[in-house]
């Protein structure tokens, strides 16, 4: 097929030129006398990112779900209480690690569509008197649904509390794209991955801990080699990493912050909400509903809600094949519900306008009924107005 896919799945995302050509590099001693020229200024700029000026950033040659395990091994024992709610696919995978690895998981079921109810997680905090949740557990994008919960208000309920749990958020589809702020909304253990809203290939577990979460590393009992952090921590004060890092990767995450640090991250937030706001005008021109609930919409994916009648795997697969589209499809009890359209990292008002009509020519023969050019109409009139 002429042309290139067309990639608008929640993760991976699009890889910018400048980040492709900045990987295309020679192999390097790791342990050469100029390699912490490298990586000592990329974990600095990380902190900027994750806004945290006490906090501490790693890079890990892994994923965002080794990022989870990073979080609960180093700071945790087995045993341990950990609370969590669960509303997606990947709130229900965290929980689903915790449990293999040994924790008590306390584990509250919340309808998809919505996120944690802040309500409820101070109430529930306010019974645990004894503080035997040692970590609460915040899935701040679920990428499945579409959903972003509010960090600082789950910060706001533990303090109400006067609980002293670990704070650990999956930022994993959030942040380099979202509102992220590490130190205001006092999160001790904040996780991202490379392929999303930093814009890389898949391979990264991108971290960072508070001084709270490092202390806790000295008395954690579980077993840990490959992602124990005292030995990050060790060759990352002088530059170095514990074991062979990927240097095309690296030199990529080099240039994607510089990227986004100058766009400002305050411009990318307000990018990627109007983006995500154009996609939400279509969604509603065409008549359907998206799987978030008023207040907790994402500004990274959208999840698009099929009619009963209808599956959104339909849509998915004549997507790709005939116009080489590629959309995210809906994940455990949303399989075949939604479909799901990502709009974070490297994108602007054109491309994304390719994706809405895409979906269009999908949905409509697929035989779901909608006013074709209606949605990318209605985008188009939101960016036109939006523009500066």
């Amino acid at each position: 097929m002429a042309g290139r896919n067309h990639l608008y799945v929640p993760g991976p995302t699009n890889v910018p030129v400048e980040i492709m050509s900045a990987m295309n590099v020679a192999m390097e001693d790791h342990r050469s006398p100029t390699f912490p020229n490298l990586l000592k200024p990329i974990l600095e700029d990380l902190k900027k990112v994750f806004k945290t000026e006490t906090g501490q950033c790693f890079y890990f040659p892994a994923t965002g779900t080794a990022g989870w395990e990073v979080a609960i091994t180093n700071t945790l024992s087995p045993g341990d209480k950990v609370l969590i709610y669960r509303f997606g696919q990947f709130s229900h995978l965290w929980a689903q690690s915790c449990k293999r690895l040994g924790l008590d998981v306390e584990l509250h079921e919340e309808p998809w569509g919505t996120g944690i109810p802040l309500d409820k997680l101070e109430a529930r905090l306010k019974e645990d008197a004894q503080h035997q949740i040692k970590a609460v557990l915040a899935t701040h994008n679920e990428t499945a649904t579409g959903v972003t919960s509010d960090i600082g208000g789950v910060r706001k309920a533990m303090n109400n509390a006067g609980h002293p749990a670990l704070l650990f958020v999956d930022g994993v589809s959030s942040i380099a794209s979202l509102d992220f702020r590490m130190d205001e909304w006092g999160v001790d253990g904040a996780i991202s991955g490379s392929q999303k809203g930093f814009m890389l290939p898949a391979g990264a577990a991108i971290l960072a801990f508070s001084p709270k979460a490092l202390e806790a590393t000295k008395t954690a009992k579980f077993p840990r080699y490959f992602l124990d952090l005292t030995d990050q921590i060790n060759t990352n004060k002088d530059g170095y990493t514990p074991y062979t890092p990927s240097i095309p990767m690296l030199y990529g995450l080099r240039k994607a912050l510089d990227l986004l640090l100058a766009e400002g991250m305050e411009n990318v937030y307000a990018r990627h909400y109007r983006l995500a706001e154009g996609v939400r005008k279509a969604v509603a021109a065409w008549g359907l509903t998206m799987c978030a609930q008023p207040g907790f919409e994402s500004n990274s994916v959208t999840a698009v809600v099929v009619p009963a009648d209808k599956d959104a795997r339909d849509v998915i697969s004549i997507a790709y094949k005939k116009y080489n589209l590629s959309l995210g499809g809906g994940l455990g009890e949303l399989a075949g519900k939604v479909y799901r359209i990502g709009h974070l990292g490297d994108l602007n008002e054109v491309s994304l306008l390719g994706a809405l009509a895409g979906a269009e020519m999908a949905m409509l023969d697929a035989g779901i009924t909608i006013t074709p050019g209606s949605g990318v109409g209605a985008a188009v009139e939101y960016y036109r107005s939006t523009a500066k």
